[in-house]
């Protein structure tokens, strides 16, 4: 069995959209998934299963709209995947505080036109790379004011910050 990580996008932010997650790791087993762990509200799990990438997303997204009526969008890396994610860490130590480290995860690469309207939209200070399908983001001076993770955030991707993705990819090894 493999291990896999889903990434819920947009759930638990406010009083809409809300999944439990003891109710979630129980719908998941009962589906089958073993190993089900989560970490932190916003929708982070890691799996062990038998199922592709794409079966994983397809089986979770018809899970939560059966047991919670939301459509939710899914994104799945496997843990080799999201070990590359770490290891191509474009910005290193000069990223220095994880929260304010995003990388935005996206079902698919994103395009060259999104890329150039980010780096339009981006604050001087802000730094932005791209690897596959993820895209990291520094917000030095914060996130809440910053453009760029405003026009990331309808980019249709999920994003997590740099503590959750090592979190992640370490439940993932456990």
């Amino acid at each position: 069995m493999a291990r896999q990580i889903v990434l819920l996008r947009g759930i638990n932010l406010g009083p809409h959209k809300r999944v439990a997650m003891p109710k979630l790791r129980d719908a998941l087993a009962d589906a089958g998934f073993k190993d089900v762990q989560t970490y932190v509200q916003s929708g982070n799990v890691v799996v062990s299963t038998r199922k592709s990438p794409k079966q994983t997303a397809g089986t979770v997204k018809r899970l939560i709209d059966e047991h919670f009526g939301l459509d939710v969008a899914v994104v799945v890396r496997t843990k080799g995947e999201l070990a590359g994610v770490v290891k191509s860490d474009p910005f290193g130590s000069s990223a220095s505080n994880p929260k304010l480290y995003q990388v935005t995860f996206f079902e698919t690469a994103p395009d060259t036109k999104l890329i150039r309207k980010l780096d339009e939209v981006a604050m001087p200070k802000e730094r932005l790379a791209h690897s596959g399908r993820e895209i990291y983001a520094w917000h030095p001076d914060g996130i809440a004011r910053s453009k760029l993770a405003a026009q990331l955030a309808r980019a249709g991707g999920t994003a997590r910050n740099w503590t959750t993705v090592t979190k992640l990819l370490e439940l993932a090894d456990s």
